[in-house]
């Protein structure tokens, strides 16, 4: 199964008035392990940057003046993202943006059926918490340290780790660990059974097996083993 953790900035909060995307940055899943492939760009979204946009993201306009435009490297990221499923973070909002640009290409939006939202999955699995990338990255103790402003590619990275959080990555044992725990706790496994069980073999069936291995000629390993069965038949 191939995923696409992806993550965008942009110019503001809305496309239909004019706001436009400036970064993309994607991380590659494959069977919920990154694979190490990465898409990421900056772009010139042929507009100026509001000072409160450029506070979040730290992308000036004169930094974006000589990037690629979206129309420049869409074929690029539609062959990257292909038909994987995409993961974001509030996925509403990078949808909008993304189907605004394909759309003023002429192309075709992106199908919702494709897109995981963690924000969601977040919401759903801690209703009420603090559901923010930061929260959610304290909450499984990731490190954002590096994130002291936002960036596609970084957030990306960071949501990738948090995606798995939330389906449970770190409890690859199949959630057999806590029950474990609970058993050693108990003194389950430790020290010898009360009342030793029966043996469920005759005496006939030892004989049985000595016969058969008597047929196997030479002296095998396992005569070793059966000296004291021998003896006790």
């Amino acid at each position: 199964m191939r995923e696409i953790v992806l993550d965008t900035e942009t110019t503001g909060l809305d496309p239909l008035t004019g706001d436009r995307v400036v970064e993309i940055g994607c991380v590659e899943l494959l069977n919920r392990i990154p694979t190490g492939a990465t898409f990421h760009v900056y772009l010139n979204p042929e507009r100026d940057m509001p000072e409160e946009a450029f506070r979040v993201h730290g992308l000036s306009a004169d930094f974006l003046a000589d990037k690629p435009r979206f129309a420049e490297i869409a074929e690029d990221f539609l062959e990257f993202v292909a038909d994987g499923a995409l993961v974001i973070h509030n996925a509403a909002f990078d949808m909008a943006f993304l189907d605004a640009e394909l759309k003023r290409l002429g192309r075709p939006p992106i199908g919702r059926e494709r897109v995981v939202d963690t924000l969601m999955l977040a919401r759903r699995k801690n209703p009420g918490g603090a559901n923010s990338l930061d929260a959610l990255c304290q909450r499984y103790g990731i490190d954002n340290s590096r994130r002291t402003k936002h960036g596609a590619l970084l957030d990306s990275e960071i949501l990738a780790e948090v995606y798995l959080e939330l389906l449970g990555g770190r409890q690859a044992s199949l959630g057999l660990s806590h029950l474990a725990g609970r058993a050693l706790a108990r003194g389950a496994g430790v020290g010898k059974r009360p009342t030793p069980l029966e043996p469920r073999l005759t005496e006939a069936d030892v004989a049985a097996h000595l016969a058969f291995v008597a047929t196997l000629g030479g002296e095998p390993i396992w005569r070793e083993y059966t000296a004291a069965a021998e003896a006790a038949a």
